[in-house]
């Protein structure tokens, strides 16, 4: 049920009729609406408990959407969202799916791009600075970027264009001391020492670009906000406005664990305790296993990272062997090159990242691992079908990397595979080796004698047709393989493991006795692991089957239901088999 105050919101436009007491009560009860919300679906906590005050302030001031606003990462726009007719999504359970957690343009005239990863906005808004004056039209054009996005190059691309402008560019530098997790990095001793000074320090990051400068201390206190905003709205040059905020602000166990508060999943809105915690096993302790193992054997391993430590919970690696751990913020490209720097000289580098962040090096992949050969190992989570949001995919990691030369890229099936495949990249000197985390519950299954991580594993020798069942989705194959054995087909059973390059020996025996092939991937089939399959039988006899995801960008839509629409349910797949078998 809507509040007295939140009654009264439902445009950026009803805000200029409140006083600075019904402001600051609507500050409270807005951070009531988001808490309540996330509690229960999980979601960005500190980020938007942390801008409330100077969202309320800018739709206030400013004359939103002749006035643009561009977040960055925009996992901090849910306030946004509430002030711009969207507070259903908050207020009334059944509606919480009717918004994306991001920007979305499609939502609202008030949202401009959907943009879920770092370092963008400032760029955008010069962009659109530069076309707002082009068209002769007018209004305010405001990036907001966190301290943490800072250390992404493109923020400072970004912010090298913007100090060429002549006219109208605000530069919100939200600053709260962190990333997903701390931040890292030289530009934050800068952003400390500013606080530290009030702003006064003549050493200054944003004015060395030539940018104008101001500096807020409680970007969290309304009134501050609102003067400020009064001051510096319809400004004729590029200013950055530095506002010292606190993330999680308003709510103690995410101002006491603002890494963990990031993005959580529900939890106690009371202990702020996870309301299911996971206690089984994980694949994440499948990998701490394997590094001390690696570390007790002297091998000269290192553990990087981009600001995802909370991922492979890389801070219990941190606390154990401090000096082998790097964290080099909001910068994709840097922690592949930092690791092609190591390599070179003879360490065993082991990146850790999610393949949604990980497209963000592509050409560091290529360039500076691929082309020089380089052993770095790099471990590659959140590869699954998902529809959060359309910015959040993980079903294009298998078309990026497996198409990169002398890259190879592992899907480990067990937790004895995935610590076998980490035993041979970090021994193996022919080039970069990715492994793609199993997204699925750990499964255990003893390895053969013979394991080879870059050749085919038939767990199951039949006839007429064969399941190559990649990673996550080799228990679907199964399930399909079992199935089909009650209606009397004794279908073979394939853990591909290598799927950058297939291994064509297998697949020339299989042609003897098979006449269908059926791959199952949990990618995106454009440019994957079936495709090269497919490609392999072109011009041969064999019939071949490919069940992945469609190309593209999934949002708000459940993992059982896109399974579903891309046929990966064992039914489905058994309905496809016997319809080909039968032609």
């Amino acid at each position: 049920m809507e509040t007295p105050i939140l009654a009264r919101i439902d445009q950026p436009a009803d805000l200029k009729q409140l006083s600075l007491p019904e402001l600051t009560q609507l500050a409270s009860k807005l951070r009531h609406v988001l808490l309540n919300k996330v509690s229960q679906t999980g979601g960005h906590v500190g980020p938007n408990l942390g801008v409330v005050e100077l969202t309320i302030a800018f739709h206030t001031i400013f004359n939103s959407p002749v006035d643009k606003v561009v977040w960055d990462v925009s996992h901090q726009s849910y306030t946004h969202k509430i002030l711009t007719g969207r507070k259903q999504a908050w207020l009334d359970l059944a509606h919480y799916n009717d918004v994306s957690g991001y920007t979305a343009p499609e939502e609202s005239p008030h949202d401009y791009f959907n943009i879920g990863h770092t370092s963008t906005s400032i760029a955008l808004a010069t962009g659109m600075a530069v076309a707002r004056d082009l068209e002769g039209k007018t209004g305010n054009v405001m990036a907001v970027i966190g301290d943490g996005s800072l250390s992404g190059g493109l923020a400072l691309e970004g912010l090298n264009i913007a100090a060429t402008l002549k006219s109208n560019l605000i530069i919100l530098v939200n600053d709260n001391g962190m990333a997903i997790a701390e931040d890292h990095g030289g530009i934050y001793q800068n952003l400390r020492e500013l606080r530290e000074t009030n702003g006064t320090s003549s050493h200054n990051l944003f004015k060395d670009f030539g940018l104008d400068y101001r500096y807020v201390d409680d970007g969290n206190d309304l009134e501050t906000m609102l003067t400020t905003f009064k001051e510096i709205k319809d400004v004729d040059h590029p200013i950055v406005l530095h506002v010292h905020t606190e993330k999680g602000h308003g709510y103690q166990p995410a101002i006491t664990n603002k890494e963990a508060f990031h993005w959580h999943v529900p939890f106690d809105l009371a202990t702020g305790q996870t309301l299911h915690p996971n206690t089984k096993e994980t694949y994440t302790d499948v990998i701490h296993a394997t590094l001390a193992d690696e570390l007790a054997a002297k091998t000269p391993i290192t553990a990087i990272t981009a600001a995802v430590p909370g991922t492979y919970d890389l801070k219990r690696f941190a606390r154990q062997y401090p000096d082998r751990y790097f964290d080099v913020g909001i910068a994709e490209q840097e922690s592949i090159t930092f690791a092609a720097g190591q390599a070179q000289q003879g360490l065993r580098p082991i990146v850790f990242h999610s393949g949604t962040f990980l497209q963000r090096a592509y050409d560091q992949l290529s360039h500076d691992l691929g082309i020089n050969k380089l052993p770095v190992t790099i471990m590659v989570a959140g590869g699954r079908i998902n529809a959060g949001d359309p910015t959040h995919q993980g079903i294009f990691d298998v078309a990026m990397l497996s198409n990169i030369p002398n890259l190879t890229y592992l899907a480990p099936t067990t937790k004895e595979e995935l610590q076998a495949m980490m035993h041979w990249a970090l021994h193996q000197n022919n080039g970069p080796v990715a492994i793609r985390v199993p997204s699925n519950d750990v499964q255990s299954v003893p390895l053969a004698p013979d394991f080879d991580a870059t050749k085919m594993h038939t767990l199951h020798a039949g006839q007429q047709v064969a399941l190559l069942g990649v990673g996550s989705l080799l228990p679907l194959a199964t399930a399909v393989q079992q199935q089909l054995a009650e209606q009397h087909i004794d279908a073979t059973l394939i853990d591909p493991r290598d799927i950058s390059d297939p291994d064509t020996t297998t697949l020339a025996n299989l042609k003897a006795d098979h006449q269908l092939v059926v791959t199952v991937e949990e990618a995106s089939l454009s440019g994957g692991f079936g495709e090269k399959v497919s490609r392999y039988y072109g011009n041969s006899a064999m019939h071949v089957l490919n069940f992945g995801a469609a190309k593209r960008f999934n949002d708000r839509e459940t993992t059982n239901e896109l399974r579903h629409e891309f046929k990966l349910t064992p039914d489905q797949i058994v309905t496809a088999i016997t319809d080909q078998l039968a032609e």
